[in-house]
């Protein structure tokens, strides 16, 4: 229970208006988009400038109460549910200022509640491209992006939002700020925090400004759908795209549950009857575009496509992509319950993966939907259940753990963008070492030796 007086202060220093206290308020802040037990905070407190999210961590750290970050909460791995019931939520949602988009040497500076995809619509009335595009990216902020370091659609050909962090302000537990990072394209001056930063889901410090680099625009793209009536000559397409050293800017899968789900709730016009299928795009200059659709499609027709249908104008290339977009919406209407999952695999071992997912549905009886960003390994096996009914929860968390153990026995990775969080920390020593956990643990307590940002996630402190 936190003091009446320190209640007082924060409301002396951000306005009454900007610290909710009501059970009503804080039950809203109690968890995000993992399946996980909500978890109701002992104060939210909502800074409106750079230099209040500051006071805020020190009054905090001084007063020795734990604090989670919060930007809208989208995250997938519990990153933002409290740790405990004396947990202070700091919301970054007020600090949406975009400080400068600098033509000439290609950056831009912003605040740490930035929403992705209004920033990038902002990059690009300047004919600038931000390229990161997350699921969530229409209320995800930049801060958070930054944290799970997230990734999206374009991927494969642009990378991810590490790709894209030339610098990093942050305040570090104690409420100091820590610089790191320039406005330049080379910078080694100290060790690499901004580095540090990414993907480290609260635990190390507060960002409170990004430097991220932009790059111009593609000058012509070309969208394409594939439809397949066998899932694993689909896979093979994926693999066979990049065996012929394409790389589209965007190569996505859906399978037949997600495909039939999907258009009968957009109208797409999607292949209900399609046992998957593949949405591809490639950009750049217009002859490159020309060649490499060539080439894709030659391999999309080697690997059994039963169709190849191409987008006859921008209109069109939109309604497919916002279809790809709602497959988490859709499915997360379908049953109370949706476990999303983002085991990673090299792009090689996708039809082994697909083949795989198969089999672990019919082992454990789920009904599974599997989308995502097949061309850099990166998929999303979705189950549809309801979490109140224990023996079918129980065939879940065996489907989870067996699709964790075949990913990483084939390469990959626990979360190749949803993060780690609270819903997949138990996993961690199994893809890196105990070595590794202790290396994290011991800079954790370094940084932060009374344990107060975020502390159950990641590694734990």
């Amino acid at each position: 229970m936190l003091s009446t007086a320190l209640i007082k202060d924060f409301e002396a220093l951000l306005g009454k208006a900007n610290v909710f206290s009501d059970e009503a308020d804080l039950q809203s802040y109690s968890y995000d988009s993992a399946v996980l037990n909500p978890v109701t905070p002992a104060l939210v407190v909502r800074p409106t400038t750079t230099e209040q999210l500051g006071k805020c961590v020190k009054m905090l750290y001084d007063n020795g109460i734990p604090m989670t970050v919060r930007g809208a909460g989208t995250n997938l791995s519990g990153g933002t549910i409290p740790d405990k019931s004396d947990t202070v939520v700091i919301l970054t949602n007020a600090l949406t200022r975009i400080l400068e988009i600098n033509e000439n040497d290609l950056y831009a500076v912003v605040e740490p509640g930035v929403v992705t995809a209004q920033f990038a619509v902002e990059v690009a009335k300047r004919k600038l491209f931000y390229p990161p595009d997350p699921g969530s990216q229409a209320v995800s902020t930049i801060a958070g992006n930054i944290c799970e370091n997230a990734g999206g659609l374009r991927g494969l050909k642009y990378g991810v939002t590490k790709d894209y962090v030339m610098g990093i302000e942050f305040f570090d537990a104690t409420g100091e700020v820590v610089k790191s990072g320039s406005r330049t394209v080379k910078c080694v001056t100290g060790y690499n925090l901004a580095g540090m930063m990414v993907q480290s889901e609260g635990t190390l410090g507060v960002i409170s400004q990004a430097i991220l680099k932009l790059v111009p625009p593609p000058k012509a793209q070309k969208a394409l759908m594939a439809t397949f009536a066998d899932v694993q000559d689909a896979a093979d397409a994926v693999a066979g795209i990049i065996a012929a050293h394409v790389v589209p800017c965007t190569l996505e899968f859906l399978d037949n549950n997600t495909i039939v789900k999907v258009d009968d709730y957009t109208k797409a016009g999607l292949p209900v009857d399609a046992a998957a299928i593949l949405l591809i795009e490639v950009d750049g200059h217009p002859a490159q575009v020309a060649d490499e659709a060539v080439v894709v499609e030659k391999v999309l027709k080697e690997c059994k496509a039963t169709a190849v249908h191409v987008a006859k104008d921008e209109a069109e290339k939109f309604k497919l992509w916002e279809a790809r977009r709602q497959a988490l919406p859709v499915l997360a209407r379908c049953r109370p319950t949706t476990v999303l999952e983002d085991a990673t695999v090299p792009r090689s071992q996708i039809p082994a993966m697909m083949k795989a997912l198969g089999e672990i549905a019919a082992k454990y009886k789920v009904d599974m939907g599997t989308f995502g960003h097949a061309g850099d390994g990166n998929l999303h096996p979705t189950i549809l259940c309801d979490r109140r009914d224990p023996e079918e929860f129980a065939r879940v968390e065996g489907a989870v753990d067996e699709i964790f153990n075949v990913a990483l026995s084939l390469g990959g990775t626990l979360s190749g963008e949803h993060g780690i969080g609270t819903a997949k920390a138990k996993w961690m020593e199994k893809e890196t070492s105990r070595g590794t956990i202790m290396f994290s643990k011991r800079l954790r307590k370094a940084l932060d030796p009374k344990g107060l940002l975020n502390p159950t996630k990641l590694v734990g402190i």
